[in-house]
């Protein structure tokens, strides 16, 4: 377990690449009237924009709420984790606009009823409009934005482990254990690509994320894995939790979750967190998820591995404008590790996940292993790079 990153408060200065918002009562999907602006209607169970496409440069959401429930809408990158911009606390009869500056690529928008869970998504496409596309702020202005799209990341990782946390303990507590085994890596997902923020709680993350094997003498085991462990039980020697300890641990969990949640709605970050957060998320790939160590009893270490590897990946991204003024070597360095090593993860998926690590032979673990390392290294430069 790692504890190195601290939350200090911060105070953003407005982004440049990120949402620049304003309500605007007046504005509706009428208010649309270029190739460049989009009108976006929220519902409960939909999420309706103007057109599937649009010219890369500046791009303006008008988002108006119909629906019941507070809303929110993102316009997120290709991998659907990357926050372009955002959108929040959209109330029912509001509008609202979201600004972004954006090249041409693949995207997803993305509305979210009760602000929980993924959203309502759809693929978007930005085509070359033949005008330059840069990030032409200033540093700090660039940093800023790294700033607040890595919150808003943060936040939104934090949504979709609460909603999966949530039908997993019910799951797990009514002893649908398929149900639960199935959801179990899916869910945890979202706790490791944000795992250096979750363990900067030091109260939160040994009662949920503790592993059997780091006990200390007399220590109460709960969280995830203590779960772990009773889905996937040992053949000899376990006696199973009964249903009143079941509920006990699961209700301990949820209410953890939502601790974590309701602490994520206020983090601000600095470039030198984010920085260093991908180094420690690579560094728990080396130290936890190569060795198959965290997930004894499930096996599910790949989907951990991914999961970290898309949290450090996120966070490079996010800093990108900065280290590309700074350091174009590290950056396209960067690019072509992420690239080898997600290549070399995408040989091991089966369906919408991945084969046990138990499946994996000494040769792929050690392959997987020196890409990590290979990584690791130019992500140990970052901070410095776009810092000092």
């Amino acid at each position: 377990m790692i504890r190195r990153l601290t939350v200090y408060p911060l105070a953003l200065a407005l982004p440049l690449l990120a949402a620049c918002t304003t309500n605007n009562p007046s504005a509706g999907p009428s208010a649309s009237s270029g190739p460049r602006e989009l009108a976006v209607t929220s519902t409960d169970s939909t999420c309706d924009v103007s057109a599937q496409q649009a010219p890369s440069g500046n791009l303006v959401f008008t988002v108006k709420n119909d629906g019941s429930k507070v809303t929110e809408f993102y316009l997120l990158g290709q991998d659907g984790l990357r926050i372009v911009g955002e959108v929040e606390n959209i109330g029912p009869g509001l509008t609202r606009d979201l600004v972004v500056t954006t090249a041409a690529g693949s995207y997803f928008t993305a509305c979210k009823p009760g602000m929980a869970g993924d959203g309502i998504r759809s693929t978007f496409t930005v085509t070359d409009s033949g005008e330059p596309v840069a990030a032409d702020g200033n540093e700090a202005e660039l940093v800023a934005t790294a700033n607040a799209q890595y919150a808003s990341y943060v936040k939104d990782q934090a949504d979709q482990l609460l909603a999966k946390t949530e039908q997993f303990v019910a799951d797990y507590k009514s002893g649908k254990d398929d149900e639960a085994r199935h959801l179990y890596a899916d869910a945890r997902v979202h706790w490791e690509r944000i795992e250096p923020v979750a363990e900067s709680f030091g109260d939160l993350d040994p009662r949920m994320d503790l592993r059997e094997a780091d006990l200390q003498e007399g220590q109460e085991w709960t969280g995830w894995h203590r779960i772990e462990k009773d889905l996937w039980p040992p053949k000899t020697g376990y006696r199973a939790m009964t249903r009143s300890q079941r509920a006990t641990v699961a209700d301990r969990l949820l209410a953890d979750t939502k601790e974590l949640h309701k602490r994520t709605r206020t983090m601000t970050f600095t470039a030198d967190q984010i920085g260093n957060g991908a180094k420690e998320l690579l560094d728990e790939v080396a130290t936890g998820k190569v060795t198959g160590e965290e997930e004894a009893w499930s096996h599910t270490d790949l989907w951990d591995f991914q999961a970290n590897v898309d949290g450090a990946r996120v966070a490079w991204e996010g800093l990108r404008p900065v280290l590309q003024q700074k350091n174009r070597d590290l950056d396209a360095e960067l690019e072509q590790r992420f690239a080898a090593l997600q290549k070399l993860l995408d040989g091991h998926k089966r369906g919408d996940g991945f084969v046990p690590y138990t499946e994996l032979t000494k040769d792929q673990v050690r392959t997987l292993s020196d890409a990590v390392n290979a990584l690791s290294e130019p992500l140990s430069q970052l901070t410095a790079a776009v810092v000092l």
